[in-house]
């Protein structure tokens, strides 16, 4: 059974979500046609600016992206401080970038004090939607396309696909997944080359402080950690405390993505050791558990990722409020470890 949108979303269990959108029949309709030899390439620029149009305008920022040929990902953050802090111009004003018609209609009208509070009470609460946020990224690429090909009809394949993240190490591990999609489709041989993705973004930032970066490991890791960051995307910590930053250094989240995506090669499908591994521990994941939740993401679980308790806990409360009858997939309780 489909499950609702506002049953799968619960932010009192997380605000972070790994959502996924395909193509049409998985066609490469953003890539290189097999069919036709016909290349749409082009197209991912068009996706990857979308996003980070609408990541300045909702209270939802980007933690991690990957477009490919005929699917895209996102790892999204829900920032429901930010959207609540806004006063009523500033509504207003985010709602007439995306929707300026409905804006102007809304300015027209004559509308008592509770009719404009209730308005401006619908448009906060969209504005820090995921569903809203897809709706706003799938729609005009759809659009756009079908005008270039001079046809009609679906683009993408239906309703979005989202996974709650509900731990440190889901998050993370959702975010590496994302980031190495290039490297797993053989698109892409190394992090520095795969474009389209948030993990070359930030790349390309650290390298331009690592160029005055002396040759010791530890000025090296230093100056990553320290480099100006891409402003589109949501910021790592870096020892820093903050609700709205990732709770991690950039300097170690390079070094997980690049060493986990050397391990999923089909020619080194050995254990690491431990030791090259620390910052596994601090997630409280094993090398084990990490590696099943990098090759599993997609498969082994359905809408939300986690530890054990915290998937039957998540499920739970998606049955306190689910409608009368339902019941909940078994793949709320998979095993992580």
């Amino acid at each position: 059974m489909t499950i609702a949108r506002t049953l799968k979303i619960d932010l009192r269990a997380t605000p972070y979500y790994h959502c996924m959108t395909r193509c049409v029949r998985r066609t490469y309709l953003c890539g290189q046609d097999k069919e036709t030899g016909q290349d749409f390439s082009h197209r991912k620029g068009w996706i990857v600016n979308r996003i980070k149009q609408l990541a300045s305008i909702f209270a939802i920022k980007v933690c991690a992206y990957a477009v490919m040929s005929n699917h895209y990902h996102l790892v999204l953050f829900i920032n429901e401080a930010e959207a609540l802090a806004w006063n009523e111009n500033e509504i207003k004003s985010r709602w007439a970038a995306l929707f300026p018609h409905d804006a102007d209609q809304f300015c027209k009208k004559h509308l008592t004090d509770e009719q404009v509070q209730t308005k401006i009470a619908i448009w906060q609460e969209r504005l820090m939607c995921i569903s809203w946020f897809m709706r706003c990224l799938n729609e005009p690429i759809a659009r756009f396309s079908n005008l270039e090909d001079n046809c009609t009809g679906r683009f993408w394949e239906g309703r979005f696909k989202s996974q709650a993240l509900l731990d440190e190490g889901a998050v993370f591990s959702a975010m590496a997944y994302v980031d190495l999609n290039p490297i797993r489709a053989n698109a892409a041989v190394t992090l520095e080359t795969s474009e389209f993705t948030s993990i070359y973004e930030r790349i390309q930032a650290a390298t331009k402080a690592l160029k005055k970066a002396k040759t010791s490991t530890k000025k090296i890791i230093q100056q990553c950690d320290n480099a100006k960051q891409p402003r589109k995307l949501m910021s790592f910590a870096n020892g820093k405390k903050a609700d709205d930053l990732i709770p991690f250094k950039l300097s170690d989240y390079l070094q997980l993505v690049d060493t986990t995506g050397r391990i999923l090669r089909e020619d080194k499908r050995g254990v690491i050791p431990e030791k090259l591994f620390p910052i596994l521990q601090r997630l409280n994941l094993s090398t084990k558990s990490w590696l099943n939740m990098i090759k599993n993401l997609e498969k082994d679980f359905s809408h939300a990722i986690g530890e054990e308790k915290l998937l039957i806990a998540f499920g739970a409360r998606y049955s306190e409020r689910a409608p009368k009858g339902a019941k909940i997939s078994n793949k709320y309780y998979c095993k992580v470890a």
